[in-house]
This record gives C-alpha cells, structure tokens and sequence, in this order.
C-alpha cells in the first residue's frame, strides 16, 4: 500500500477512532449467568434479512456504510473483490490523500465482518482405475457452516452494536510502514497480542471453546471421517493501493495469469514483496464480548454457550443429512420444532412420505450407532 501524504491530523493520537454504529446508550448488557436456550422466535433476523429490512430505513442516512456499497470517488479506480472471501483491493488517486483515506476507513468499519463457525467433514476413498491401479479421492461428507454477524449486535435492524474503530498498539504485531510486521517499541510490549492483518474483525469470541464442543458433537454421532472446526471470516480485509501502474498491474488479472504461466512470478515476487511497504496500523474490532468494569464478561446479544445451545441441534441434523451449506433461520426452526403430520389428502402418498421419513431416520440412527465417514 502506498505511503500517503503527510496530514497533522489523520490517524494521529489526537483524532478520535471510536466509533460505534447506532449504538443506543439505553441499551443494557447481556451478561451471562447459566445460558439457557433461546427461544426460536426471539431469534435475531438474518444478516441478509436485516440489510433488506424497509423497517431499518429511517435510522440509516443516504451516505450509510450499510445501505451502500463503498467505492472510491476516483472515476478511474480500480476496485477488485476476491468472490471466496469477501477480500478487496482498491487502487485510486484519492486513496492518497489522508482525509479521503480516514473518510473511506471510518465508512468501511461501519460494515460488519461476516465470521462463520465451518464443519466440513471428509474421508478417503480407494477405487482401482480400468487399468486395476489404486486411486485416492477424498470425498466430502458435509460442510456446513452457521454465520455468527447477527450476534455482533444487539439490535440488527437498527445496527446497534459495540463496534468500535481504534489504532493498534505497542503489542499487536502488524505492518508499520515495513516490509514485515512488527512490535513497536514501548512499555508494554511484554505481552503478546495477536497480530492482525483487517480492516475489520470479530473480538471477544471464545473460538477455542466452541470448537471442542462442535468436535464433541459431531463425533457423539460416531463420526469416523477427518473433521475440520474453525472460524472463518469473510467481509473483513481491505487493502489499499496508491494509485501507481505497478499496483494497478498487480490487481489486473490478465496479467497476474500471465506471470504465473510463465513463471515470470518467480522473479517479479520478491520484487513486489522488497517494493511494498504496509501500513495495518486501523482496525475496526466488533465484540462479540466484552469485559466490564466489575471483571465480568458481558454479550453484546448471547454468549457462546447460548449460541451452542441454539444451534447444535440444527447442526448434528445437518451434519446427519450430510449437507453442504450455510444453515439459516429455516434449518434452525425445523430443528427445534417437531415434524408436523403432513396430510395430502392421498392416503397412498401419506403412506410414503411417513415411510421416506421413517426410512431417513433409522439411516442416520445407524449411523450414529454403528459409525460412518470413514475411510474406505
């Protein structure tokens, strides 16, 4: 990312960088005490749901960061979005100027990231070619994620959250103007933190807790398979490029496809890497927690273990029907509510759909049993 031009005032320690997206004072802390489970029409709405929502209007201005899409002003700006995560890249004039660069920033924070709790599960399957030569082909059973950007407000229709824009400190290792990431030097640099590379980025997510309970539940169904927990965060990194024909060449994929092959990207990367100096010294935190004055953690809507109690069940279900994809709202009240007797109005097909579904669950109680996913 291009140096910008010098500015007393832009990111400096006298300009405040907290910001807090429809943040309503009279709005209380969660804190949790012994997470019960939630009731399903207290749900919050879908992310997607909650963009949509005509309701939401009145408390967003023209200029919203969530009403609009964020571009730079520059008529000939160069903005490229990585379709997998969410990822982009903006090469333009006015990125050069630090007052334009802080309004872009500030806008940007005002997004939520979008982090996802994925399960994927996978085995290895042995098959012998025409030729009776064995081949290895790892097959997915189920990949299937719950999104956790709801929980980051308290109030997603109208955008009330704890989100909160700040420069980073001694501690975190990023880049500052540097090829490398680094610590700056200071009082507090004893204690590590961990080192940040996005604009935006969800805090106060106990990750690890939820992954060992994710893994227990999918292998109390005597999953056999290689299982994969993690977080994973899409919507959160934004690089920033000055406008120069080498950044602009960089971002322009013809080019990229064509010093890959014909690995002229051999000699071109260390050049790229030794050229660009980084500056990651903003970033947008959206707690999913926090702690208060009295040591206690306090959720800015449900804590982890009220988040767990939601959705494993949905989870283990789709997990069972080896699904791959984003669980929604419909997943999780099929999963809370009991089947309803399906009557057609033909005896002949009621027969069959209570016999498919009977056919559907003595599968996956065999499966729970007996075990599955393994490898073959």
């Amino acid at each position: 990312m291009g140096k910008p031009q010098s500015h007393s005032n832009a990111f400096s320690d006298d300009v405040s960088l907290h910001s807090n997206v429809g943040e309503s004072s009279t709005t209380a802390p969660y804190v949790d005490d012994d997470a019960p489970e939630i009731d399903i029409d207290d749900l919050p709405p879908n992310y997607s749901d909650a963009i949509e929502s005509s309701e939401a209007a009145p408390m967003l201005g023209p200029g919203s960061a969530m009403n609009d899409v964020i571009r730079p002003s520059d008529l000939d700006a160069k903005v490229i979005i990585d379709q997998n995560t969410g990822a982009q890249a903006w090469v333009a004039r006015s990125l050069e100027d630090p007052a334009r660069l802080e309004t872009y920033v500030r806008q940007l924070s005002g997004i939520p990231p979008r982090p996802y709790m994925s399960l994927v599960g996978t085995h290895t399957e042995t098959t012998k070619d025409s030729k009776g030569k064995q081949e290895k082909n790892t097959v997915t059973d189920f990949d299937v994620a719950v999104e956790l950007t709801p929980y980051l407000f308290s109030d997603a229709q109208y955008r009330r959250s704890w989100s909160q824009l700040r420069t980073v400190d001694n501690r975190e290792k990023v880049h500052r103007g540097t090829i490398r990431a680094k610590r700056q030097r200071g009082p507090d640099q004893g204690i590590e933190v961990v080192p940040t590379c996005s604009l935006r980025q969800m805090v106060g997510f106990n990750e690890e807790a939820i992954t060992h309970r994710l893994e227990g539940l999918v292998r109390g169904t005597n999953y056999r398979g290689n299982l994969t927990v993690r977080l994973v965060t899409k919507d959160a990194r934004v690089d920033f490029y000055n406008d120069a024909k080498i950044n602009r060449w960089r971002l322009t994929p013809w080019i990229r496809w064509f010093f890959f092959l014909t690995l002229t990207f051999i000699l071109s990367w260390p050049y790229l890497l030794l050229r660009t100096k980084r500056w990651e010294v903003v970033v947008a935190d959206w707690p999913f927690s926090r702690v208060n004055e009295a040591g206690d953690r306090e959720y800015v809507s449900i804590s982890e273990d009220q988040w767990y109690n939601m959705w494993a069940r949905a989870i283990c279900r789709a997990v069972l029907e080896k699904k791959q994809t984003v669980l929604d709202q419909s997943d999780l009240r099929r999963a809370q509510e009991a089947d309803p007797a399906f009557d057609t109005g033909n005896s002949t097909v009621n027969g069959a759909l209570g016999l498919f579904r009977a056919g559907i669950h003595a599968m996956n109680e065999v499966n729970r049993q007996l075990g599955w996913g393994g490898d073959c």
